[in-house]
């Protein structure tokens, strides 16, 4: 009787072919639930999109509820790999913020289903991200690297003092993510286009000013007495 073939084997001496498995059912839940929210979209759609079958999904995950959250971690993870790898050496302070602005601008823009799933887990009230022991360790990245830019920035004496990392995160993520999660109604509102080309190379710069403003030594009094 000839040797039967083994199949390759992938990490902690799981076969290849059932992480591809899971990682198919995760990449196409990610699409699912952006499009469909979390509760448009059923596991029965989710397996047939994904050319699988219920059971496997609930053998991987257990829950849709837990396939919900393995979204939500992986969305983040994705950001936190990105940001990781800015390349910030050389630029000074100022320089290095633009850049982060920059980034996160981008990414929202190059992953509108973050942008979806996210607005679907607040309609939820966060209660999947609550349940996730993961996520806030997936916020380290993006802070430590923002913390060493302002702590460089107080040092050279461009930046004020007492300005946390937290907060200009939460400045940048904001200014960013209202754009572009309201860029049908802010447009109609407004009676302009806000996904123009040139409005969309605008904003960016308007982030930077705003951010730069925020964290500068000639910004608001308010904020330096805060």
């Amino acid at each position: 009787m000839p040797n039967a073939r083994r199949r390759p084997r992938a990490a902690r001496g799981r076969p290849a072919g059932r992480v591809a498995t899971r990682q198919n059912i995760l990449r196409t839940a990610i699409q699912m639930f952006a499009q469909h929210g979390y509760a448009g979209a059923r596991i029965e759609k989710i397996s047939h999109a994904a050319g699988s079958t219920d059971r496997m999904i609930y053998y991987y995950f257990g829950s849709k509820e837990n396939l919900f959250i393995a979204v939500i971690e992986t969305i983040y993870e994705e950001l936190g790999h990105a940001e990781s790898a800015l390349e910030l050496a050389g630029l000074d302070p100022a320089m290095s913020l633009r850049a982060i602005v920059r980034f996160t601008w981008e990414h929202y823009r190059a992953h509108p289903e973050m942008l979806a799933l996210l607005n679907n887990e607040n309609l939820m009230q966060g209660r999947h991200v609550a349940r996730s022991k993961r996520v806030k360790e997936l916020s380290f990245p993006l802070l430590s690297i923002l913390s060493g830019v302002l702590a460089r920035g107080v040092r050279e004496n461009v930046f004020r003092r007492g300005i946390t990392a937290r907060d200009t995160y939460i400045a940048i993520c904001s200014i960013g993510y209202f754009y572009l999660s309201n860029k049908h109604t802010l447009s109609a509102f407004l009676g302009t286009n806000l996904m123009t080309p040139a409005a969309l190379e605008r904003w960016p710069a308007v982030m930077e000013q705003v951010i730069l403003r925020f964290v500068s030594l000639d910004g608001p009094a308010a904020w330096a007495r805060s």
